[in-house]
Formats: C-alpha cells, sequence, structure tokens
C-alpha cells in the first residue's frame, strides 16, 4: 500500500465514494472537492491510498492548529487531526483500514515536533469507535461539531512507541 496527493484528476473518484452507504452512514459529507483538491495548504495533506495502484481510500492529515476553519476550536500546537475512510464496500474489513491508520500514524509522528494525533468520528459510528480503541486512541470527550454529535479520540506520542 502507498499513499499519493490527491488532486483534482480524484474529482470523479472522491464523489462516487461519497456516495456509497458505508461512506455516508460514518459522517462524511460534502467536502467540497471542486475547491478543496486543487489547494494545497502548508498545514493539510489530502492523500489517496493505492493497494497495487487500485484508490482504495481517502485519508487527510491536518495541523488542527493551524487549520484556517478552526474546527478544532482552540487546541495546543504541535497536534495531527486525521479523517479516514475505505472507498468502496467490498474493500472493508480486509485489514486496509488498518494498514492505512498505522501509515498515518507514522507520518505524523515522524515530526519529533508532533505529540498526539486526534480523530473524532460520529458518536455512534461504534464500529470507528472500536477501531481507534484498537489501534491505541484514547477517549477524551464527546463533543459536537456543528450538527454531528462526535467522540473525540486521541492517541499520544508516548502510547503510540509503545504499542507492540
Amino acid at each position: 500500500m502507498q499513499f499519493r496527493p490527491a488532486g483534482p484528476d480524484d474529482l470523479a473518484l472522491l464523489r462516487h465514494w461519497d456516495t456509497q452507504p458505508h461512506v455516508l452512514a460514518s459522517g462524511v459529507e460534502d467536502w467540497e472537492w471542486e475547491k478543496e483538491l486543487p489547494l494545497d495548504p502548508p498545514w493539510r495533506e489530502q492523500l489517496i491510498a493505492e493497494l497495487d495502484g487500485r484508490p482504495i481510500g481517502f485519508l487527510q492529515i491536518i495541523d488542527p492548529y493551524l487549520e484556517e476553519t478552526h474546527y478544532w476550536g482552540d487546541c495546543e500546537p504541535n497536534l495531527r487531526a486525521i479523517d479516514i475512510w475505505i472507498g468502496e464496500a467490498g474493500d472493508l474489513g480486509r485489514g486496509h483500514g488498518t494498514r492505512m491508520m498505522n501509515m498515518a500514524l507514522e507520518r505524523c509522528f515522524a515530526d519529533p515536533a508532533v505529540t498526539a494525533v486526534l480523530i473524532d468520528p460520529l458518536a455512534k459510528n461504534t464500529r470507528a469507535h472500536r477501531f481507534y480503541m484498537r489501534i491505541g486512541f484514547e477517549f477524551v470527550e464527546e463533543r459536537w461539531f456543528d450538527e454531528d454529535h462526535c467522540h473525540v479520540y486521541r492517541l499520544s506520542r508516548e502510547r503510540f512507541e509503545s504499542r507492540s
């Protein structure tokens, strides 16, 4: 598996994935792909995960301290926040999400300044909660992000480095 930058050529693929029932159920909303894909702000990476050259998922890593909409509110510097999903239902349950997340965490913590990674699945997405806790994330709080009732999870560098 490898990551490559998402770009305008991925518009049709991402629009298609946005219509998939499992993606919709995870709370993924209209990301305004036409507007966002051409942008490359220094606080964000948007990546396509590929397996043997076939796109299977999307990943976004942001610096929530620098992110311009302040989605995460006031937060400390040196954090990262991740959005992640598998595009097609047929690719679920095969370990791809775990591999994508582990690669994303390696990418985040490769920067020695990063102290922790955040994630915010919908409160009703209990499958995601189990997934993140299995990887080592710890529950922080329930929180509303606009209309979305979410659970916030955090993985500290220390906990990440102590995983076996």
